[in-house]
């Protein structure tokens, strides 16, 4: 996998509303600040065109399942997501319309959560309860849920404009607590210049607990801070930390939050009404657009950094002549004091592809002042030690005479197809009498990827039907590659509860078409795709669910998931959470069958041989157990007891 871009621990985990979803995953960003992330990291490139992905001839959207195009990024702003009453409108009835299944509308609980969440972009005073205008977020939220939603008092959002004032006396209120103990900040023993410059963004937990953190703790906390460095380094850190003042504490006027208010309000809508979905403002669409998948991502400021008060110490993967240590305090002319994490991970990718040299200031470990050094981001990467850098990792395990080949696919990777290709050509010159493709764990990725290589044992198969809100249904055909790039042996996949999506496709369209059954769990059940669009309002981009999909035989995958053909009870799969407990996921959808009748016929073609009892050994002993069923008679208690019998 790609390097992560990360930055903080937890406050709100989502799901990952992409065509991936890994169940109960989190991948945390060191910022002690607690901050929003998907549950897989966003690692995200400037590539493709900006434009809305709509369905092709074929009736497969362009730009479906989220990682099968890249945007266009845009470099940060440094400002706070904000809408006009009318953008944030326009955006909603754009989502509505888009939807390939009807909604329900979040409740004024959930979307008053989810609204203070976003509002507060550094995952800060939302936690506190003595922050008052989180109060009239919670005491509006009917009306603003009325006024978005539903497109009442159409002229303005009057819910919103009271919230936003609420919010400029409290944060101008706030901001001269901050002042007032900036200027006096005591040298408390957790306030040295070392840990003011560098630590993590901690004040969450340092009452002892998200339950004890108060609004004025977690003022008094950046205050200190702001104290110590300005007395330690003086003027060579001045400008960063009246940079960090202003974002932390914005002197905003009372509209000018009520579109903060909008802003964030979308947001939480949208992911509330499609858990799938989601809307970023241009600047940061690394929050919207999942592209970890894309193989031949661009260079990236860092690979893991600790947000800190005046930018990010760099953990891991400094793109040199960045060094791990460092902090950084500017990028290309933009100050990273204060800004949030969105547009940090926005930023790691941004500036990298830029394709010119720039100045990143930093303050070094030891020294007293910052220090400047030019980044070039072509300059020659380090070549890779051996081998293909994403190959995908096999095990080959004694079979009866022969032997299996068990591809691990941890993710559907854009070029999945290509991946596989080289991985089945290493096999060529083996006694191997079967291939099985590990999918447990896999949280799914990119259609394109699980196609293509479906064209390896399915070639020119009818797949998939999809259907968009209009009722129209369309089917993609797997690809026909070369002879030499097929394989025409047995195949078998291993599913379990965190397979889903993409990974469900692969592993579903094999068994419904019987040419390889699958071994395990119930999976997730993710049976639907997402699409990008620039919004209406030219102010950011979506990521919206616009279609469902069902196996070729019609099966339903949404809310239902995979039934293992063979039942095996693989270890550490526990029940996990499944698309069905989601709230808001769309319903079920059962599709026609529509199978090629030419490749149901040769199913018994694809029979796999027996073991005679003699599998392994293998590195992982249930995967033994596993492939021991294999080419074995099978009824409804059989899996049970040759399960009993391995564990």
């Amino acid at each position: 996998m790609p390097p992560v871009v990360a930055l903080a621990t937890l406050r709100t985990v989502r799901l990952r509303v992409t065509i991936a979803v890994v169940a109960g995953v989190a991948v945390a960003l060191a910022v002690g600040f607690a901050f929003r992330h998907e549950d897989k990291p966003i690692t995200p490139v400037a590539a493709a065109p900006s434009s809305s992905s709509k369905p092709d001839a074929g009736g497969r959207a362009a730009g479906i399942e989220d990682e099968d195009t890249s945007p266009v990024l845009h470099p940060p702003s440094g400002k706070l997501a904000s809408l006009s009453c009318a953008s944030a409108r326009a955006i909603v009835a754009e989502v509505r319309h888009e939807l390939a299944f009807v909604p329900t509308q979040p409740t004024a609980a959930e979307l008053a959560a989810a609204t203070k969440d976003w509002v507060d972009p550094h995952g800060h005073w939302a936690v506190a309860p003595d922050a008052t205008p989180f109060n009239a977020i919670d005491e509006g939220a009917a009306a603003l849920l009325g006024e978005i939603g539903e497109g009442k008092n159409v002229n303005d959002c009057p819910a919103a404009v009271r919230i936003g004032h609420a919010l400029a006396t409290w944060v101008n209120a706030e901001r001269g607590r901050y002042d007032q103990r900036a200027k006096a900040a005591p040298l408390a023993p957790d306030t040295d210049e070392s840990h003011a410059l560098a630590d993590a963004l901690d004040v969450a937990t340092r009452d002892g607990g998200l339950h004890d953190v108060t609004a004025a703790s977690l003022t008094d906390e950046l205050a200190d801070r702001s104290g110590t460095l300005a007395r330690a380094f003086g003027t060579p850190v001045a400008k960063y930390l009246a940079t960090a003042r202003n974002r932390f504490f914005p002197e905003l006027t009372p509209e000018a939050w009520s579109e903060v208010v909008l802003g964030a309000a979308v947001r939480a809508w949208v992911e509330q009404v499609d858990p799938h979905g989601a809307w970023a403002p241009y600047g940061e669409e690394a929050a919207v657009h999942d592209v970890d998948l894309d193989q031949d991502g661009p260079s990236r400021l860092w690979s893991r950094a600790t947000r800190t008060l005046l930018g990010v110490r760099i953990e891991e993967g400094a793109l040199a002549p960045l060094a791990a240590s460092d902090v950084v305090l500017e990028v290309d002319g933009l100050m990273l004091a204060g800004l949030p994490i969105e547009q940090l991970d926005e930023l790691a990718l941004t500036a990298a592809d830029s394709g010119q040299p720039f100045d990143v200031v930093v303050m070094r470990e030891g020294e007293r002042a910052p220090r400047v050094l030019r980044v070039d981001p072509d300059a020659p990467a380090p070549p890779v030690p051996q081998g293909h850098p994403f190959d995908l990792p096999s095990e080959t395990v004694a079979y009866g005479s022969g032997e299996v080949v068990v591809v691990t696919i941890p993710d559907i990777y854009d070029d999945l197809g290509e991946l596989f290709e080289r991985a089945l050509a290493r096999t060529r010159t083996r006694n191997v009498v079967g291939i099985v493709l590990d999918l447990r764990g896999d949280g799914g990725g990119s259609t394109e990827g699980a196609i293509n290589t479906l064209g390896a044992f399915l070639p020119g198969a009818r797949l998939f039907p999809m259907r968009s809100r209009s009722g129209a249904v369309d089917t993609d055909r797997a690809p026909e590659p070369p002879i030499d790039e097929q394989w025409t042996g047995p195949v078998a996949t291993l599913i379990d509860s965190g397979t889903a999506s993409a990974a469900e496709m692969l592993a579903g369209a094999l068994a419904a078409y019987r040419r390889g059954p699958s071994v395990g769990t119930a999976t997730y059940g993710k049976g639907c795709a997402q699409e990008y669009l620039d919004d209406d309002a030219h102010a950011g981009l979506l990521r919206v669910t616009t279609l469902l999909f069902a196996l070729p035989d019609g099966s339903p995958v949404q809310r239902v998931g995979l039934i293992p053909t063979i039942a095996f009870p693989f270890h550490g799969d526990g029940s996990g959470d499944r698309e069905q407990n989601l709230p808001h996921s769309p319903s079920t959808w059962t599709g026609p069958d529509v199978r090629d009748r030419a490749w149901v016929a040769k199913a018994s073609q694809f029979a796999w041989p027996s073991s005679g009892g003699h599998v392994g050994p293998c590195k992982d002993t249930s995967l033994c157990g596993a492939l021991a069923l294999l080419g074995e008679p099978h009824h409804p208690h059989t899996e049970a007891r040759e399960a009993r019998r391995v564990h």
